[in-house]
């Protein structure tokens, strides 16, 4: 999925030749205050996160077959948290709101956030639980995958965003991105956003619980090809 940002470049002012003339120049610090480079956009994301254990197989196993894989990786996961991190690794200043346990799964989870240049001051971590995690099959022959996931349990719910975390999670933000996962506090984040005039950008995997709620605050979808054949009739796209 791409992570698409509608973000102002930051203008670049090429320095000019030094003058042909032999008086003293400006100091060094006068003469570049000017050009200063800007902070990074603030990108700020509600949604998914977990961990990945992806098991690349030659072929897609039968019913009751017992086979090896050829590689097993575990890695960061979730729409939300790889679209953050992938901002981060662009020099962009992502901050996530989403919720992880106090086990094992979610600390290493947050480490990896916290790593890759992810704020993460704005995640819920449940005393108790489990912290999410997907297991993938990767078909070696079919080149495809398949994923098996457990949600994090206890479910986050509005109420564990207090409106303190809430007003200082949108401080300074350029855009806000949601996965549509955690959809109530999603509604809450977006309703937010909207009123401070903050952009909204919406990555649709597929019909999620929200969806429609959310698209009215969305000032950009993100969606695969045929999504929209599952949204609209026939008549509505060629209309589009």
């Amino acid at each position: 999925m791409v992570l698409m940002l509608h973000i102002a470049p930051i203008p670049v002012t090429p320095s000019s030749p030094p003058p042909l003339r032999r008086h003293r120049c400006p100091p060094p610090m006068a003469a570049s205050a000017s050009h200063q480079p800007k902070a990074a956009p603030v990108v700020l994301g509600c949604g998914a996160v977990g961990a990945d254990y992806l098991a690349t197989v030659a072929s897609f196993p039968n019913p009751d077959d017992k086979i090896r894989s050829l590689a097993l990786k575990v890695e960061g996961g979730g729409n939300a948290g790889n679209a953050l991190t992938g901002a981060a690794r662009l020099g962009l200043n992502p901050r996530i709101i989403s919720k992880v346990a106090d086990d094992a799964l979610g600390r290493n989870i947050l480490k990896e956030l916290q790593d890759d240049g992810v704020d993460t001051s704005y995640m819920t971590v449940a005393e108790e639980g489990n912290s999410p995690f997907t297991y993938i099959i990767v078909d070696n022959q079919t080149k495809t995958r398949t994923c098996i996931h457990t949600p994090g349990y206890p479910p986050m719910t509005p109420d564990e965003l207090t409106n303190e975390n809430l007003f200082a999670a949108l401080h300074g933000v350029d855009m806000v991105y949601f996965d549509v996962r955690l959809h109530e506090t999603a509604l809450l984040v977006a309703e937010e956003a909207s009123q401070r005039k903050i952009p909204i950008l919406i990555d649709v995997e597929k019909k999620r619980d929200g969806l429609d709620e959310l698209l009215n605050f969305a000032s950009y979808v993100v969606c695969s090809a045929k999504f929209p054949q599952v949204i609209y009739s026939p008549r509505q796209l060629n209309v589009y």
